[in-house]
């Protein structure tokens, strides 16, 4: 099965063009299942994958359910879809039995916000003139100037960035390039921490570590934490909440709805539509605070 895996890797990176995230992510959940296809009690031995049928997989899901979310569930019974979708089309197996298997009804979630005074007061705390600083203090203005996933940031060249015109050209999922105009506030942090940030090992990536190498996702995240107790904001908020918080705060200002979906670079207007029940859920607020008919006593 592993070389299988190997070969629907290579599939994913060359036909469809998947980012190595996505693709790291695939491999995550294949590599998932086939360790459940070598410890599974019902059978004698570890079951190959052209034994797999929907009973096999419907097991499968059901050890899934004792501690994922429906979400995760679901993602992974779609990395499972492909991958036999693509044993079908190479003629390793003659149907596909994650066909007849339902996706897990999705859970309605909000998205994880931040006020703009809390962003402002967030992004404003982290001050100083040190290379890290200067370097924090950029990545999370351009975080919320741009709405961009922490993917997207840590792809980013220092070419990436037009300065005449004051625009990011993003490379997003599926290889999708677009262009997001970069705010008076995040060009300036970008000045800065070019100015104090010098040479580079990796000359073309705009963040670097500490070591001068490109930045990665992992290290972002998890100072983010550190920069949110700095600050004093003691809420469950990452990275993508300040692409949540781009989002609302554009819809709460009038923004219409379908530029911010390109904004995002969302494929679908569907997956923009959450920000509304976001903008909703204050509009509420507003109307108890303020209709004399509608305030709590």
């Amino acid at each position: 099965m592993q070389q299988l895996m190997a070969d629907f890797e290579q599939h994913l990176a060359v036909e469809r063009n998947l980012s190595a995230h996505t693709r790291r992510a695939y491999r995550q959940d294949l590599e998932e299942f086939r360790s459940f296809l070598q410890q599974d009690s019902t059978a004698a031995a570890a079951l190959r994958v052209t034994e797999v049928d929907t009973l096999v997989l419907r097991r499968y899901l059901a050890l899934l359910h004792r501690k994922n979310r429906r979400s995760t569930i679901a993602r992974k019974l779609s990395a499972l879809r492909s991958f036999f979708a693509y044993l079908v089309r190479q003629g390793v197996l003659t149907t596909n039995p994650g066909e007849l298997i339902s996706t897990p009804r999705q859970e309605k979630y909000l998205p994880k916000t931040l006020t703009v005074d809390e962003v402002f007061a967030f992004i404003e705390q982290q001050g100083g003139s040190e290379l890290l600083v200067c370097r924090d203090r950029a990545i999370l203005e351009v975080l919320y100037s741009c709405g961009l996933r922490v993917g997207e940031l840590t792809s980013l060249n220092v070419d990436s960035i037009d300065w005449e015109q004051s625009l990011v050209r993003v490379l997003g999922k599926g290889g999708k390039e677009r262009l997001v105009p970069l705010g008076r506030q995040a060009r300036a942090a970008l000045k800065r921490y070019l100015d104090v940030r010098g040479g580079a090992q990796d000359e073309d990536a705009l963040f670097l570590n500490y070591r001068g190498g490109r930045l990665s996702a992992r290290s972002i995240e998890r100072n983010f934490k550190k920069l949110l107790l700095k600050a004093g904001l003691v809420k469950d908020a990452s990275p993508h909440s300040l692409r949540h918080s781009f989002a609302t705060h554009l819809l709460d200002g009038g923004a219409d709805l379908r530029a911010i979906q390109e904004l995002l670079g969302h494929a679908s207007l569907s997956t923009t539509q959450k920000y509304t029940q976001v903008s909703l859920d204050h509009l509420m607020e507003v109307y108890d605070r303020a209709h004399p008919r509608g305030r709590k006593k």
